[in-house]
C-alpha cells in the first residue's frame, strides 16, 4: 500500500455533506440509515436489525454538525429531546425521503459491529421518524428508481420500492449483490 492510500482522508463525510445540502436545496428531507453498535449514542427502541434511519433534515435537528469523524444532533424521539452522535463510518446510505436519490456506503467491517449495548444512561435524547421501513441486511445498498434494477440471469427480479405518487408512499433501499 503507498503513503498516498493509506494517509489519504476518506470521502464519505464529503460525499454526506454534499448530498445533505443538495436534498435541502432542492427541498428534500435528508434520512441516513446507520449500522448500529456500541460507538453508536442513538435511541436504542428505535433500532432495528442493527440499524436505524434518522432524518437530519434541518427541521427535525437542532445544533446539526456533519464532522468528518462524527455527525452530532438533537432531536425529539417520541417528544424527548435527546442527543444524537453517530460515527460517519457507520454511515450506510444517506437518501431523499421524498424520491430515495443519494448514496450508500459500505457497512463497518464485522468486526466493528458489537450490537447495541449502549448505556442507556449515556445515550442522548433524539427524534427519529418510526414509521421508516426495516433496514435490509447488512451489505451494500444503493437507491434505486422505481422501475428497478435489471435481474441476474437466473434470479427473480425484486419488486420495485414505492415512493410518493406510486403505491405504499415510501421510497426504500435496496441491497445490491
Amino acid at each position: 500500500m503507498s503513503a498516498f492510500e493509506t494517509e489519504t482522508p476518506s470521502t464519505r463525510p464529503y460525499l454526506i455533506r454534499a448530498l445533505h445540502e443538495w436534498c435541502a436545496d432542492n427541498g428534500f428531507s435528508p434520512y441516513i440509515a446507520v449500522q448500529v453498535d456500541a460507538s453508536v449514542r442513538v435511541p436504542m427502541e428505535f433500532v432495528k436489525n442493527g440499524e436505524i434511519v434518522l432524518n437530519v433534515s434541518m427541521d427535525a435537528t437542532s445544533s446539526l454538525k456533519l464532522g468528518n469523524e462524527f455527525i452530532e444532533f438533537k432531536a425529539r424521539f417520541g417528544g424527548v429531546a435527546r442527543e444524537i452522535v453517530v460515527p460517519v463510518s457507520h454511515v450506510i446510505a444517506i437518501y431523499a425521503r421524498e424520491n430515495g436519490q443519494g448514496m450508500a456506503f459500505p457497512a463497518p467491517p464485522v468486526s466493528t459491529v458489537a450490537g447495541p449495548t449502549v448505556d442507556a444512561a449515556v445515550v442522548p435524547d433524539v427524534a427519529a421518524e418510526t414509521d421508516v421501513p426495516d433496514s435490509p441486511a447488512r451489505g451494500p445498498l444503493r437507491a434505486v428508481p422505481s422501475d428497478g434494477p435489471p435481474a441476474e440471469p437466473g434470479e427473480q427480479p425484486d419488486p420495485p420500492p414505492t415512493g410518493p405518487g406510486r403505491p405504499g408512499g415510501r421510497p426504500q433501499l435496496k441491497r445490491v449483490k
